[in-house]
């Protein structure tokens, strides 16, 4: 079960000395979701505002709404050709400037896990792993990450 914490310890970035955020639970756009808004920051986040309705700052979770389950084999081949995924997403919503005097745009942050299904019962440690790695390149790419979208460098 996933609870989305209330108190974020953000990852390293060009600019922000020890970023954190305080959520709080919010209603999530639908209904196979969990969304909290960001209600105040920690370290040093000079130009950085909290969730508004005109500038949201917004974490949100979801899970598929219906779960895929595997089909059976083929009876002569005893291969399953078609396997579905389940689609689980994490979503950033953040408000931003696009331009000086300008009304706010809000850049979405999103990651997207397809998991076959059957492997949540066949391959556990694998799904683990994966979900592991990601995260962690995240983290340790962070600072970079925000480099690359201020100056287009990879």
């Amino acid at each position: 079960m996933i609870t989305i914490p209330t108190s974020i310890t953000g990852g390293a970035q060009t600019g922000l000395t020890t970023p954190g955020y305080t959520t709080v639970v919010d209603t999530p756009p639908d209904i196979n979701g969990k969304q909290n808004v960001v209600t105040a920051l920690t370290g040093t986040q000079t130009g950085v505002d909290v969730h508004s309705v005109s500038r949201p700052f917004s974490i949100s979770v979801f899970r598929p709404k219906t779960f895929s389950v595997l089909g059976k084999p083929n009876p002569v081949t005893g291969l399953i050709t078609s396997v579905p995924n389940n689609t689980y997403k994490v979503l950033t919503r953040k408000g931003v400037t696009p331009a000086a005097s300008q009304p706010s745009a809000i850049a979405l942050i999103r990651t997207e896990l397809q998991i076959p299904a059957g492997s949540d019962t066949a391959d556990v440690a694998n799904i683990r792993a994966a979900i592991s790695a990601h995260i962690g390149v995240l983290n340790n790419i962070s600072s970079g990450l925000g480099d690359t979208c201020i100056n287009g460098a990879l």
